[in-house]
């Protein structure tokens, strides 16, 4: 139950940790100190997603010691992955970092898994491509009953530390109707991309049956969870706004269209829309989402840069921006923070 004082949503962002250049250690220190931003405006949730062939500028192999990182440096954030890519993770090895990072950092995770999509990554780990959703399904079973403090495979052997209650806190990104209502089956929270790969129709048209299909599935005695993802650039005009994302969108785009995702030939405005790209001044984000079909429903929203790699300042700013006028017209409030002890 909602009032006027209760947020109609939490506020998240979402970074694949990338930069520009070979440093990747400004990348990733670049990385961490958005979370510390985020962390300092109210943000609920920072997310990381994890990518095994590089990126453009960097990517993330490793998301649990990245996050047990931020965990140190960040007081109230919570700390999510969306995604990790269960198929290529042993599940209970998995389970001993995510108690361990929810231990260290007083219960702050939040857990996103998915299947992936690339072959090479499959390929290095010695999996097989064609059977990441079997996988999958298979793999998150043994996580949830390792993550329950369950024994997993051998008599008398269970995660330590003793994990917290994830009963709520697993999520699972998919791309079709079917898999939100295999996900809701399941317990997950339901995790929706920023674009909608291989449509022609607005990515929001895509994605609301997907959100129906999850939402008519659930039949837990909890409130169901809805996490969107969206592109999210904010300036001082649409003209800043372009100057830092039109060229790397751009050509994401067409790099997406050597695999299908996208048509080919695209130009800059078709790549921004085929991305569902909320940028330029904030009264015009904030027009913009009054018609996206997916916020009504959505309990978190999950905001990111990528596939455009702003400088470091700017993606400060538009965090900055999110959190002080897109998020609160949009009937979002930040949490208290909490007192001090002894305070």
């Amino acid at each position: 139950m909602t009032d006027a004082t209760t947020p109609r949503f939490r506020l998240g962002f979402l970074t694949h940790v990338q930069g520009r250049g070979d440093d990747l250690a400004r990348t990733y220190r670049n990385a961490q100190d958005l979370f510390v931003v985020a962390d300092e405006l109210g943000f609920d949730v920072g997310w990381v997603a994890q990518h095994h062939v590089p990126l453009g500028g960097g990517g993330l192999s490793s998301p649990w010691t990245f996050l047990a990182h931020a965990a140190a440096r960040t007081t109230r954030i919570r700390l999510g992955t969306a995604i990790t890519v269960l198929p290529l993770e042993d599940p209970v090895r998995l389970a001993e970092d995510v108690a361990t990072v929810d231990t260290l950092s007083g219960g702050r995770v939040e857990l996103g898994v998915g299947s992936g999509a690339s072959p090479a990554e499959y390929a290095a780990f010695g999996r097989d491509v064609t059977r990441k959703r079997e996988l999958t399904t298979e793999s998150l079973d043994l996580l949830r009953r390792a993550l329950a403090g369950e024994e997993v495979r051998t008599p008398d052997f269970r995660v330590q530390p003793a994990p917290g209650d994830f009963t709520d806190r697993i999520w699972q990104g998919v791309f079709s109707a079917e898999g939100a209502a295999h996900a809701a089956s399941g317990g997950s929270n339901l995790l929706l991309n920023r674009a909608a790969y291989g449509y022609d129709a607005p990515t929001d048209e895509v994605q609301r049956p997907w959100a129906d299909a999850y939402l008519d599935a659930w039949d837990r005695p909890r409130r169901p969870r809805i996490g969107l993802s969206r592109f999210v650039f904010p300036a001082k005009d649409r003209r800043t706004a372009l100057a830092h994302i039109r060229d790397d969108v751009h050509q994401a785009a067409l790099r997406m269209a050597g695999n299908g995702a996208f048509p080919a030939g695209l130009d800059a405005d078709d790549a921004l829309r085929r991305f569902h790209a909320f940028h330029g001044h904030p009264d015009e984000i904030v027009a913009a989402f009054g018609k996206e079909r997916v916020l009504p429903v959505a309990t978190d929203l999950i905001t990111q840069f990528n596939p455009a790699v702003p400088d470091h300042d700017a993606a400060v700013r538009a965090l900055e921006l999110i959190a002080t006028e897109v998020a609160p017209a949009l009937g979002w409030k930040p949490a208290p923070r909490p007192v001090p002890t002894g305070a």
